[in-house]
């Protein structure tokens, strides 16, 4: 019985869980450092909870000392800048096709990213590759 009593305990009490949390104020657009955050001993749905998973990322908001870290207040740094000409290459099967093109905002390695192809004016969206290209690929 008084295994009982003990398992019922453990079920009730709240179990503990990491919570990423800026130590100051990061402005959007700032690559994160091992002392900007700190984990505490709190549950926050939505919040981050490994340093690890930041440590070299880009604020994309501003970061208040405090709150908690959410997944889409991170990214990959940009590496592709807004109204900067990039490469745009479009490959399927055996044909592959490459062009000029605006980038239409900010973006890194592998983020969605829409351009203004400069021959024909058109907007189409790629992902940004490692070497700053942005890939266009068929629809599926």
């Amino acid at each position: 019985m008084k295994y009982f009593f003990l398992f019922a305990f453990l079920l009730s009490s709240p179990a503990a869980a990491d919570t990423l949390i800026a130590s100051r104020t990061i402005r959007s657009q700032a690559i994160i450092r091992t002392g900007d955050v700190t984990v505490v001993k709190d549950e926050v749905p939505g919040a981050l909870s490994s340093i690890d998973a930041v440590l070299g990322m880009e604020a994309r908001v501003i970061l208040y000392a405090g709150r908690p870290i959410r997944r889409g207040d991170v990214g990959p740094p940009a590496l592709v800048e807004r109204n900067q000409i990039v490469t745009l290459r479009y490959a399927t099967g055996g044909l592959s096709i490459t062009a000029e093109a605006r980038a239409l905002d900010r973006a890194g390695v592998g983020d969605r990213l829409r351009v203004m192809n400069l021959a024909s004016r058109t907007t189409v969206t790629g992902h940004v590759s490692s070497a700053g290209e942005v890939i266009a690929s068929p629809a599926h």
